[in-house]
């Protein structure tokens, strides 16, 4: 299928691991440009050195306010098609375990700054009369993951300034979804099988196992399908999809409307 973005212009937090990765190398192939933000320098310049010619790069935390500073300046007067909202989560903890500078920090990590890139980038979105912006947040926001309380809680912000927006600007020509991934292959997941190997005293192989096991569809999922439909959504051809939260779980939330 032809998406009908190559030579848009994309942005794309965590560009350098995990789903992030995934997804900035799908938009590579469908032959779009690249703005690639993430802390790993030395991983940046890998993916620069893959596509030159598509790739930019940004080193450094999004959810710092002169990053997001040095963005707008990088970015200057061009159109931005699409944004991937994207990064590292809080530290895997129980209630009970954490601290209110834990919540403080949480908030900055998961909350302020995706406000603060909605407020910069979408005014620009609406004069050019065209945008797709996609959140990769957690299927905790549809079903509560054991030890991620700050994530549990404050992921659920993320979706109720998302629905908002997207109401607000319906008819724009800028749509809004947030994709809600469960058990991929990836580092992220990784550390919560680390957190339940500490806890328990299993191996990490003995965790990863017998949490594969529980997972309905009976294996983690792929982060290049998961890119496939994270680029679909920042395609022209997501236009009457907007405001959605979608899980890609492998069938782990159990309710009627995951």
């Amino acid at each position: 299928m032809n998406l009908a973005i190559s030579k848009q212009l994309f942005i794309v937090g965590g560009a350098t691991s995990g789903l992030g990765e995934a997804i900035a190398n799908e938009l590579l192939k469908e032959g779009a440009h690249i703005i690639a933000i993430a802390r790993n320098q030395e991983k940046l310049l890998c993916l620069l050195k893959q596509a030159p010619e598509q790739v930019e790069i940004l080193s450094g935390d999004l959810s710092k306010p002169e990053v997001l500073n040095k963005l707008l300046t990088l970015v200057g007067d061009r159109q931005v098609h699409g944004i991937v909202v994207n990064a590292g989560g809080p530290p895997a903890k129980t209630v009970l375990e954490t601290t209110l500078e834990d919540w403080d920090d949480a908030y900055q990590l998961l909350v302020r700054w995706k406000v603060a890139l909605m407020q910069a980038f979408i005014p620009k979105m609406a004069a050019a009369e065209y945008g797709r912006i996609v959140f990769i947040e957690s299927v905790a926001v549809k079903q509560p993951i054991e030890n991620l309380v700050l994530s549990n809680s404050l992921r659920l912000a993320v979706v109720g300034m998302v629905k908002t927006l997207s109401q607000e600007i319906a008819g724009s020509g800028i749509t809004m979804n947030i994709l809600g991934p469960g058990s991929h292959d990836t580092p992220a997941v990784n550390r919560l099988y680390q957190k339940k190997s500490a806890q328990t005293g299993r191996s990490f192989e003995e965790v990863r196992a017998a949490s594969i096991r529980q997972l309905p569809a009976g294996m983690l999922g792929n982060p290049a399908d998961f890119a496939s439909l994270a680029v679909w959504l920042l395609s022209p051809m997501s236009r009457s999809v907007t405001g959605q939260t979608i899980t890609v779980d492998g069938g782990t939330v159990k309710g009627t409307f995951g």
